[in-house]
């Protein structure tokens, strides 16, 4: 493969479309099992439910596991705090939930709000070091080893996520694709503001956000989370000061 070789990208995100449709697949079996079977027509609900909050305890886990890793609090704080001002006067989160809400329309959907699952496994499979390094590995050296094992966990991942959250996760795919390839794409040019320190800082912020998903998913707060996604690439520009 040459070094500006998307393969890497597109491998993550047909594992991530693959994992989702096996997980809506299980949903789907399990909900017309029920039905057969003459099961409480709340038990659907309550196998969901429980199935939402498992996740949300596993993605709080794995926001813990990032956002301790900040060097520089600092340069959270105000990545927070101005990634939460852009994204509020842009209207990040209005204008995904119209998205959302007209992909629901369009498609029918009857299990899982859109909006939502696409938000969130975006977050949750786009904000981490092998997101970034793999993508830089795959622009720089032509090696996507890191992306493919990075496609295995997402693939896998994205099996509990859809059946939980809903077709709105295999939609991430989309995102997966665009934002890793991007950073292939661009690795030569972007590689010196994508320093160790930088990854670490964007990696703890964007944690942050998965924290948020977690208590999203567990009825605890309604986050606008889509609003903070600016708040992931500042510390590119905030390492330089900070």
């Amino acid at each position: 493969m040459e070094n500006f070789s998307l393969w890497g990208a597109i491998v993550n995100a047909l594992a991530i479309m693959c994992g989702s449709f096996v997980g809506l697949l299980v949903h789907r079996f399990t909900a017309v099992k029920e039905k057969a079977e003459g099961a409480d027509e709340g038990m659907g609900k309550k196998i969901s439910d429980a199935l939402m909050t498992g996740v949300g305890f596993c993605v709080l886990l794995i926001g813990i596991q990032g956002a301790i890793k900040a060097q520089n609090v600092l340069i959270t704080i105000v990545s927070m705090a101005l990634g939460a001002l852009i994204g509020t006067l842009l209207d990040l989160d209005g204008k995904i939930t119209r998205l959302g809400n007209f992909v629901e329309k369009k498609t029918r959907n009857r299990f899982g709000n859109v909006s939502q699952g696409f938000v969130s496994a975006t977050l949750l499979f786009c904000v981490g070091a092998m997101a970034v390094t793999g993508s830089l590995e795959s622009g720089l050296t032509g090696d996507h080893s890191t992306q493919y094992a990075k496609s295995i966990l997402d693939g896998i991942s994205s099996i509990v996520f859809s059946a939980s959250m809903g077709f709105g996760v295999m939609l991430s795919a989309v995102m997966v694709l665009v934002y890793q390839g991007a950073i292939t794409l661009l690795a030569q040019w972007i590689q010196p503001l994508l320093n160790p320190t930088v990854i670490t800082e964007m990696t703890a912020v964007g944690s942050l956000l998965i924290i948020g998903i977690a208590l999203n998913l567990l009825g605890i707060t309604k986050i606008k989370l889509m609003n903070y996604i600016p708040a992931i690439f500042l510390p590119m520009l905030l390492c330089l000061f900070m």
